[in-house]
């Protein structure tokens, strides 16, 4: 502390006043941001898993990158509008289906459950007794289980919702990663300068380099996820012999890639088959429904941490898991950046502990 602040417990005063406001304004600007954090999250999925492709895509036509970010926004929201319309439709179909089946058991009651269903291990007894209380008292049945139908409900109320909010998020990330990819030299830029000057030129690239490689592997492993994930349920649906296998397969891959996840198509698949009585197929897309739920549970960190580049696996493996935990699916890049940053400020300070000490 130089001698003037010594001195002068104004200067003081004044200096941790300055630091207080810097830091309210901070807390401030980070409640401001924080709503964005989904789109910029999705922005920067498709920022970086289609820079090679993008980049190809300005050569071809002639250098002229705004042209190509319009192409390149047109192209992925038209791939990802074509699953929702998919989810509408499909909807629509169920709900007709659900009412002429609501209008057959006013008529005739309920139908008697399948054989298989009932030798399920674990949940197959239960489902029985409650079907058969269903056939023989549905009003006094569905009123002792009022509770937990209100809660099923609100649950598939707000999924929905969500749903919906995550789309029109995707939407808009496709939009501001065109931005990101026009003028990505731009937006860089000042981002250098300020790490740089903070912590020197050496050091602020190499965190720098951290950062974008963390958000690299999440992004990479996100994408790569749900790639896989989609090719292995066009390879069970075509297995199983189900309509529409391609355009269910390509659904997978965007619930997946939004973290929703494949039961949202797995589970009416299932359903579907049971009704049309076909007890091996719905045997088989019940196993291979939980294997790849498994992939994608499993798989999804494994990969973003082998993507992490010069990053330890560990470090981006535990940065993903507890970011997943304590933010949801963004904290999976908020987790990797942590730890990455943490990591890369850890090791540049041993290096220079041990360069004084040698």
């Amino acid at each position: 502390m130089s001698k003037s602040m010594q001195n002068n417990p104004r200067s003081i005063i004044e200096t941790i006043l300055v630091l207080l406001l810097l830091l309210s304004l901070m807390l401030a600007l980070y409640d401001v941001v924080k709503v964005f954090f989904g789109v910029l999250t999705f922005a920067l999925i498709f920022s970086v898993s289609f820079s090679d492709i993008f980049e190809r895509l300005v050569r071809l036509i002639g250098n002229r990158r705004k042209l190509a970010a319009v192409i390149y926004s047109i192209l992925l929201v038209a791939i990802v509008a074509l699953p929702v319309l998919v989810i509408v439709g499909a909807v629509r179909a169920h709900i007709r289906g659900a009412i002429d089946w609501i209008g057959r058991i006013r008529a005739s009651g309920l139908p008697p459950l399948p054989d298989w269903i009932g030798r399920l291990p674990i949940v197959g007894g239960d489902i029985q007794v409650f079907w058969q209380q269903l056939q023989d008292s549905p009003r006094d049945t569905i009123t002792h289980h009022e509770e937990q139908v209100r809660m099923l409900l609100r649950h598939a109320l707000t999924s929905g919702v969500g749903m919906i909010s995550t789309i029109l998020q995707v939407v808009v990330g496709i939009v501001i990663s065109a931005f990101f990819l026009v003028s990505r030299d731009k937006i860089l830029q000042p981002i250098k300068a300020t790490v740089a000057h903070l912590l020197g030129r050496r050091d602020g690239l190499t965190l720098l380099a951290a950062t974008t490689q963390a958000i690299k592997g999440v992004s990479i492993g996100m994408m790569g996820t749900a790639f896989v994930a989609a090719i292995l349920a066009w390879i069970g649906l075509a297995i199983a012999g189900i309509s529409f296998s391609l355009i269910l397969a390509g659904l997978v891959f965007f619930l997946v890639l939004i973290q929703v996840g494949p039961l949202v198509v797995w589970v009416p698949v299932v359903v579907w088959s049971a009704m049309q009585e076909n007890t091996a197929t719905t045997v088989f897309l019940i196993i291979y429904g939980v294997g790849l739920l498994a992939v994608d549970g499993f798989l999804k960190p494994v990969l973003i941490a082998r993507s992490g580049g010069k990053l330890p696996f560990l470090v981006m493996f535990l940065g993903v898991i507890g970011g997943l935990a304590a933010w949801g699916f963004t904290g999976m890049f908020k987790g990797a950046i942590i730890m990455a940053v943490f990591y890369t400020l850890f090791t540049s300070w041993l290096q220079k502990k041990r360069m004084s000490t040698s």
